[in-house]
């Protein structure tokens, strides 16, 4: 079928039906499967489509669809998911609850690229996701993306490049003794994590803006966010490696030295395809007190416990965005050589606000990548 113009008015952004989301996944599926088949890829979505995240609406499949002006059925064009995100807003130390969108899988066939179609679709999903789900006096303060494809076509459709950067380390096993001062962190343990986490976030937004004019956001690493990581990465091990035992850790905690302050780190493994590499993710760092003596000692810690976790599970490599000062010079206390790549193109963390002023004014606090959907 011969499709108009971009501008055309037969034209529509929809809430794509089961069927269409379908059809739009085995399309798709050639880029994101990764190292799954099609039916394992098709399976994964759907059961992550169940999960507290995103489902009961959380997530939403949002299509660009032709209608033909003589009637008949409607053509996809291109499209793309949404999840509901909670996140916090500061502005002159004072912290609230605010409603976040996170935009994913966009994806246009190759067909019906070069023709500002993807354009289109992903500019009218800007403006709806403002009031998306949620009251008729309100709006929603800011989504997010990770483009793939640079930073150009985003930001010409409203969403700022944020820096994206990351450091990374090899995979390693390391003697017992150096495990010692280290304990993994299992599922049982995540939701305190996630708790002490939070409280700990919204201390720290309101400092951070207490003396200054700027405003600060950030997504909540909350349960159901990290929950949704490791039911991603639980389906797609069992998948490749039915015969193995279940993934048992989903990050490292560490005690700083002279008292319980504590510092941990959540990780995720993915699996890749070709000659991508396999990559253990670190989601998350925290610490409970970030002016420790012992903050860059601890933190090194859990990289080599992350090291040990790659090294076990076939991962080729252990990455960390947006590291701190503290984070990298953990990483070149094991290995002196350590660079902070700045991304230009892969994973380009963006934003979109829809709060009071200007964009310019957001400071994107923990973009980490939890956030990543």
């Amino acid at each position: 079928m011969e499709l108009p113009n971009r501008d055309s008015p037969h034209l529509h952004l929809v809430v794509a039906t089961q069927e269409e989301l379908l059809a739009q996944q085995h399309h798709n599926s050639s880029e994101w499967r990764d190292a799954l088949t099609l039916d394992a890829y098709l399976r994964r979505e759907e059961y992550l489509i169940r999960q507290n995240l995103t489902k009961d609406g959380g997530l939403t499949p949002w299509m660009l669809v032709y209608e033909p002006p003589e009637g008949g059925p409607r053509q996809v064009v291109c499209g793309c998911e949404s999840i509901k995100k909670k996140a916090l807003h500061a502005k002159e130390g004072r912290v609230t609850d605010v409603v976040a969108h996170g935009v994913a899988s966009v994806f246009c066939s190759p067909a019906y690229r070069g023709k500002g179609y993807a354009g289109r679709m992903i500019s009218e999903v800007g403006k709806r996701l403002k009031t998306w789900q949620i009251g008729q006096s309100e709006h929603a303060t800011f989504s997010v993306l990770y483009s793939d494809i640079g930073k150009t076509f985003y930001a010409a459709h409203g969403w700022k490049p944020f820096p994206s950067s990351h450091i990374a380390l090899p995979p390693k096993s390391t003697e017992e003794q150096d495990r010692a001062s280290v304990n993994l962190i299992q599922d049982h343990d995540v939701a305190e994590r996630c708790s002490v986490d939070e409280k700990l976030m919204r201390q720290r937004l309101a400092e951070s803006t207490s003396a200054s004019p700027r405003t600060a956001v950030a997504l909540i690493p909350d349960l159901a966010t990290l929950q949704w990581h490791a039911a991603r990465e639980d389906f797609v091990h069992h998948e490749l490696h039915p015969n193995q035992s279940a993934l048992q850790s989903r990050g490292a905690m560490t005690d700083l030295a002279q008292g319980a302050q504590r510092v941990w780190c959540l990780w995720t493994h993915v699996w890749t395809q070709g000659d991508a590499p396999n990559i253990l993710y670190i989601l998350r760092i925290v610490a409970e007190d970030e002016g420790h003596s012992e903050m860059v000692q601890s933190i090194a810690r859990l990289l080599v416990a992350a090291q040990n976790e790659a090294k076990a599970f076939g991962m080729d490599v252990v990455q960390m965005w947006n590291p701190s000062e503290a984070t990298v010079a953990a990483a070149r206390s094991i290995m002196p050589e350590v660079e902070v790549v700045q991304r230009e193109k892969d994973s380009i963390t963006s934003l979109r606000w829809y709060g009071e002023g200007s964009e310019e004014d957001v400071d994107w606090l923990c973009n980490e990548k939890y956030g990543w959907c």
